[in-house]
């Protein structure tokens, strides 16, 4: 049953905040089973040639991803691209503009840990931990007050430091919604919520959301997905069948150290899901 595939589609690299090479994570999601496998950085392409080939070698199916950030009433939402020419101009274009104000974000995160919580030395920290300069980003900060002792875990470093209207949080204005999804079209591939049961928003705004990315022609939500409750599952299963969008999985995936679910151990969609991956059965 196409259902029951272990894909993973949303895992990240040292291309963006992920800890392991596109190389090193195709090997370990061959390793953990996955049968199908995308590769979706952070506003960030340049690993999928590199990830497409070790998949190749591994003889795993490889969908090319990213995964770029959006503000919408106020918030950051996360838009998955599936099936994409990653060498599309416009899409990477609109990626270089994304991207292009994480630097100035990174310093001023920086000097608000340190005005509101007397932690310095942050910016240089985090920046030992990034793979690519142009996509410092908060997990990065996080990995740093993790090793200086700060908090436990990367999930604690959020919600202490990091989430909205905590001492380190600084908002960012990203891609809108439409440019997102205009790109992703551009570039031959389908559009997806990424972890819908993560955003802070009311059912009303959520629903909201939701029609708003299907009219503008995007066609999936994450319903199983690293940052989902087994109650989400059931959840955002039921309104993907209710609102007419496929289901998709994904581990979210950046560190073995610090990860929710590893990759391509996420439970099964379940039955009655009308996969995102039947548009590439081609590659089963």
């Amino acid at each position: 049953m196409l259902s029951s595939l272990n894909a993973d589609l949303h895992s990240h690299s040292t291309r963006s905040d992920g800890v392991l090479t596109p190389s090193a994570l195709a090997e370990r999601a061959k390793r953990n089973g996955v049968e199908l496998w995308a590769l979706t950085d952070h506003d960030e392409v340049s690993g999928i040639a590199e990830a497409r080939a070790a998949a190749a070698d591994l003889k795993m199916p490889f969908i090319a991803g990213v995964e770029i950030s959006v503000t919408w009433a106020g918030k950051t939402v996360h838009i998955v691209g599936l099936g994409i020419d990653e060498n599309n101009a416009d899409l990477k274009e609109g990626l270089r503009q994304t991207r292009s104000g994480r630097e100035r974000r990174a310093h001023d995160i920086a000097a608000e840990l340190e005005k509101a919580a007397g932690i310095r030395g942050a910016y240089e920290g985090a920046m030992q931990y990034v793979g690519n300069p142009d996509l410092i980003s908060r997990s990065h900060f996080a990995r740093f007050l993790v090793e200086k002792g700060v908090c436990k875990s990367v999930s604690d470093v959020f919600q202490h430091y990091l989430a909205d209207g905590k001492p380190g949080f600084v908002a960012h204005r990203w891609a809108k919604l439409s440019d997102a999804l205009g790109w992703i079209q551009q570039a031959g591939g389908v559009a997806v919520i990424a972890h819908p049961g993560r955003y802070d928003l009311s059912d009303v705004a959520l629903t909201a959301l939701m029609e708003e990315f299907k009219q503008l022609g995007g066609v999936a939500i994450e319903t199983v997905t690293g940052s989902h409750t087994p109650d989400q599952y059931a959840e955002f299963h039921n309104i993907a069948r209710r609102m007419q969008f496929d289901s998709s999985r994904g581990s979210d995936f950046h560190s073995p150290d610090d990860c929710e679910v590893d990759i391509g151990f996420l439970p099964a969609l379940k039955p009655s899901a009308t996969p995102v991956w039947h548009r590439w059965q081609q590659l089963l």
